[in-house]
């Protein structure tokens, strides 16, 4: 009896000794969870539905602009990619219905060209369907991004840049450039224009590709991502200040339409789906293989209880960060033009009549920049000469920080729906607009400039 008391009394204390270790682990794996949360508690119960109230309450001020200068204004995307590109899967019909669910007008694609360099200007969707306007258009290399090309024409990346160069504009396209933070050849003539925003230029800020934004987002993704989608969207925007710097810089001797690139793969998540081999494939949405799971006796009945029958062919999950609707949705560049075709949206293209808008945090459409004297009005993109009448105006359909910016330099700001400018010296002018949310004044709008002669 003594020695089963004494064992007794042994395995008590190491069951205590247990609990307590038990508890000592727990505690700090709850810890440890708890700071690597931390950001993603904090964005769920504090900022993110402030962020989304402060949104909203800036929708319920629009107020539609009376001035509409004299044309029609079109939404759309420029940098979009399809099925047709190696790290898209999203096809035509698709796209077609998420035009109509964000009311946008006008879409131009850039897909990648095919492995031998070749881009088809007939492969892709062209001109009007349902009433939404299809652009064909590539990705090349240098960051080449043409966009309209005549039917019937193939051109191939892998011919040398000042030839390829010429062949676009020889065949009716205008030449922009995507990705301006790489190196560009800024000097060439037949240039059109350039990216002064591009929504994948500020994933790659997070290195790593698609898994270094899984990573270093992943705690959002997992707390956020099903109630705060759009404020997940925009955490890693950075304004787009070396890009506006270039842009300027270079309008100072010639003209460069600024637009913004969405450059949409709907491509950033990860799924699993069963294999007729019985295993779970999981990759990204590029599609990218990750990992092809093999089950065994333990695993296969977890799996069963986790995501029901393992049907070959059937898909098991699929997060998905980027859905095409969103990454439209993000940025906008709207193009003020007389009709909704190819024609006269290429036109607008060319001559700048063209302002970025970030609408996917309050809508910018109506907004209006220009010149105005006794003799006529200029619209962004155009030019005029200047005149002791001249008055430079802004108009906004929601209250506002203006920023005019003169030959690259901030030289004055006005606060409201409208702002109105005396220029006294020729330049270039161009204006900004920032919405005040949650005491941060964020980008809204960046117009193109008028040339005061």
């Amino acid at each position: 009896m003594p020695l089963l008391s004494l064992l007794s009394s042994q395995i008590r204390r190491w069951l205590r000794r247990l609990a307590l270790v038990g508890a000592a682990v727990a505690i700090v794996a709850v810890a440890a969870l708890g700071f690597w949360f931390r950001s993603a508690l904090y964005n769920h119960f504090v900022r993110f539905p402030r962020e989304a109230a402060a949104w909203q309450a800036l929708r319920d001020l629009r107020q539609p602009v009376s001035e509409d200068a004299g044309w029609r204004e079109f939404r759309g995307v420029l940098h979009s990619h399809s099925e047709l590109s190696h790290d898209s899967e999203v096809p035509f019909p698709e796209i077609l219905r998420t035009l109509h669910a964000t009311g946008l007008d006008f879409i131009a694609l850039s897909d990648h060209c095919r492995v031998d360099g070749r881009a088809d200007f007939d492969l892709q969707w062209r001109g009007l369907r349902e009433g939404k306007l299809f652009i064909p258009g590539f990705e090349m290399n240098d960051g080449m991004m043409p966009f309209g090309v005549a039917a019937g024409v193939v051109l191939n990346s892998r011919t040398e840049a000042a030839t390829l160069a010429r062949q676009i504009v020889a065949h009716g396209g205008v030449l922009f450039y995507a990705h301006p933070e790489n190196p560009r050849a800024w000097d060439r003539p037949e240039l059109t224009g350039m990216e002064i925003y591009n929504l994948h230029s500020d994933f790659k800020r997070l290195g790593g590709g698609v898994g270094g934004m899984v990573r270093a987002r992943l705690p959002d993704l997992l707390l956020n991502l099903g109630r705060y989608p759009d404020q997940i969207y925009r955490l890693p925007f950075h304004r787009p200040t070396e890009f506006l710097r270039r842009w300027d810089e270079l309008n100072r001797t010639r003209h460069l339409t600024g637009i913004a690139g969405n450059d949409c793969h709907q491509n950033v998540g990860i799924r699993g789906t069963v294999t007729a081999a019985g295993t779970i494939r999981v990759d990204e949405a590029s599609p990218k293989l990750i990992k092809d799971l093999k089950l065994n006796w333990l695993t296969r009945p977890l799996a069963r209880l986790a995501f029901g029958p393992l049907v070959p062919g059937r898909k098991l999950f699929h997060v998905q960060l980027d859905p095409y609707e969103r990454s439209v949705r993000f940025v906008n560049t709207h193009v003020l033009a007389r009709e909704l075709s190819e024609a006269a949206i290429l036109d607008s293209l060319r001559a700048g009549r063209v302002f970025v808008g970030f609408d996917m945090i309050a809508d910018s459409a109506g907004f209006r920049w220009l010149a105005r004297d006794t003799a006529g009005q200029t619209v962004m993109g155009e030019s005029r000469p200047l005149t002791a009448e001249t008055r430079l105006q802004a108009h906004a359909p929601i209250p506002c920080r203006f920023s005019l910016v003169k030959d690259g330099a901030v030289v004055s700001q006005q606060e409201g729906r409208t702002a109105e400018w005396t220029p006294a010296r020729p330049g270039k002018y161009r204006v900004e607009a920032e919405l005040r949310v949650l005491d941060e004044w964020i980008p809204w709008v960046y117009a193109n400039p008028i040339e005061l002669r």
